[in-house]
């Protein structure tokens, strides 16, 4: 594990690995640099590139700073660009991809010469937002009240987990550190996305670097209209499907497909 210091002095945990152009993964919600199909993706990623893995403020190994803004987190990328010296590729998953567009429109194409984004969980159904502002009014009202577990079942059913399975989940040994981290849903789901979730048309058309945008072929159909109505307002992106993949993609189905894209 290696640290930096962020511009705000909070100190960042990352991973490098591989040769080549660097490389920086951003994660989504509850997510960190060492958990789920992660290492795996870095590992065959690292063949071709200089991969940079790390765990966003507030979560694994980092520290956290009050009060968050997502400028703060974009200051945080940014360190870990000086540190791969100067310049690297973004790839964001999920909500991550949403901060990865957010930081290549502030850096510029300077600073991130490419960005790819899978399924970036913007959605422009009004009854879909209905739903995402209800589930901010009680993420707010659980983090306020320090009930972490109920911010986390809070987020498993706004994904789609059966309220049984949740329940089971509470019970099980890694839900303690979901709970840990559970202040940082408020940072993907009030900050980088919004209050309503909706696409940022006007951040988008704000793009100016080489993007692909990729989908699962077997996920949520509003995932392939978001990425669409993206692959039209940001100037030049690619959009690409993977056929029989889901929202969690399987590293060796996206791997060859960044490497194509980034190296």
């Amino acid at each position: 594990m290696n640290t930096l210091r962020s511009k705000d002095g909070t100190t960042i945990a990352f991973d490098k690995q591989g040769g080549g152009p660097p490389l920086i993964v951003v994660d989504g919600a509850m997510s960190t640099r060492s958990g789920g199909s992660k290492p795996e993706l870095a590992r065959l990623l690292a063949e071709h590139l200089t991969v940079y893995t790390y765990d966003r403020r507030g979560r694994g190994d980092s520290a956290d700073t009050q009060p968050y803004a997502v400028e703060r987190e974009i200051e945080d990328i940014d360190a870990l660009i000086h540190e791969a010296g100067g310049s690297a590729f973004l790839y964001g998953h999920s909500s991550g991809g949403c901060l990865a567009m957010d930081a290549a429109v502030a850096l510029g194409d300077k600073r991130i010469p490419k960005l790819a984004m899978y399924e970036a969980p913007y959605n422009d159904d009004p009854a879909a937002q209905e739903i995402y502002r209800e589930y901010i009014h009680n993420l707010t009202d659980a983090l306020g009240s320090n009930r972490r577990g109920d911010a986390v079942a809070l987020f498993m059913a706004l994904v789609g987990t059966p309220a049984e399975q949740i329940q089971g989940m509470r019970h099980a040994p890694f839900w303690a550190g979901m709970e840990a981290i559970a202040p940082t849903l408020a940072y993907d789901h009030t900050g980088i996305m919004g209050k309503d979730g909706t696409i940022p048309r006007d951040l988008a058309a704000r793009v100016r670097v080489p993007t692909l945008l990729i989908v699962g072929g077997s996920g949520a159909p509003f995932m392939l209209e978001t990425a669409k109505t993206l692959s039209k307002v940001i100037r030049g992106a690619e959009l690409r499907t993977l056929g029989g993949q889901t929202h969690n993609v399987e590293p060796d189905a996206i791997a060859p497909v960044l490497v194509e894209f980034f190296a």
